[in-house]
């Protein structure tokens, strides 16, 4: 696959997504979602190890490079099923394979469920599904969203005086990251502020969701996510993450399983070669 993506623009409902494009457009299509508060750079070091597929990374809506949610809206994860639908129909693909890191694995899964008829295969990296709400906390949840939202909708995304800040700020964040991933990340994810840059990203992606799934809805949609997986999970990422999907993937003989050494972004450091390994013959079709 081609080392250097092509940018384009998908257009739809008056949205524009901003995304990189790798591989041959005639190979089988593959849309790749990336995680919270990250863009589709996150995929810059694993796409090109991808051979025979039309690889399409796009950055997610208040994300990267494109268009923020307007100010009555909400970053509610199932409503990222409808772009990944938007975006399919702008692709002109009505059936698609995802490959998906953490929050975009869980929309992956999302879309996978609402529309199970579309999504040919999935590869998800460290992420599968949301952690289930109780249904007594439903009012303390959208009590908490509405409040977080007056709250981030008047912030003004962070400032910093050079690119290097905000990359060392990004290397330190909730997970981790080596220097080369969170550059990648930060040159994809800041705009020019001044003598400076600041976050591209919305800062209403920080509050909370005004709702949550409950255990039994959660399984409706796994329930329906009936075409192959393969899942990648980090020995060292979201903390208990491997323990608590176990009692969830039991008896579901269609997701695959391997735990990989590495962090929660760990392709996009050294593991993105064994995910490779392991994930390009199954997007291509080749073995389920």
């Amino acid at each position: 696959m081609s080392q250097s993506p092509r940018e384009i623009t998908l257009d739809f409902d008056g949205k524009t997504i901003a995304a990189r494009q790798w591989g041959d457009p005639d190979g089988e299509p593959v849309l790749a979602l990336h995680g919270w508060l990250d863009n589709c750079a996150s995929f810059d070091r694993l796409a090109p190890l991808l051979g025979g597929i039309n690889l399409v990374a796009v950055d997610m809506p208040g994300h990267g490079q494109s268009y923020h949610r307007s100010r009555d809206a909400n970053y509610n994860i199932w409503e990222e099923v409808e772009d990944v639908l938007g975006v399919s129909r702008a692709l002109g693909w009505h059936d698609f394979s995802l490959l998906a890191h953490s929050r975009g694995a869980v929309a992956a899964m999302l879309t996978a469920g609402t529309f199970p008829d579309r999504i040919r295969r999935m590869a998800l990296i460290d992420g599968l599904v949301p952690p289930p709400a109780e249904d007594a906390e439903a009012p303390a949840v959208l009590a908490k969203a509405i409040a977080q939202r007056a709250r981030y909708g008047v912030r003004r995304p962070r400032r910093f005086e050079r690119l290097e800040d905000a990359v060392e700020a990004r290397k330190n964040g909730m997970f981790r990251l080596s220097d080369g991933a969170a550059r990648r990340l930060v040159e994809r994810g800041t705009v020019a502020a001044g003598e400076g840059v600041a976050w591209s990203n919305d800062p209403r992606l920080v509050a909370t969701s005004t709702a949550k799934l409950n255990n039994a809805q959660v399984q409706a949609f796994l329930g329906r996510v009936t075409m192959p997986v393969r899942l990648v999970l980090a020995e060292q990422g979201i903390s208990n993450m491997i323990e608590q999907l176990k009692p969830v993937l039991k008896g579901r003989d269609n997701i695959a399983v391997r735990e990989l050494p590495g962090s929660h972004h760990l392709h996009m450091e050294d593991g993105a070669e064994v995910i490779a390994e392991w994930f390009g013959p199954f997007l291509r079709g080749e073995t389920d």
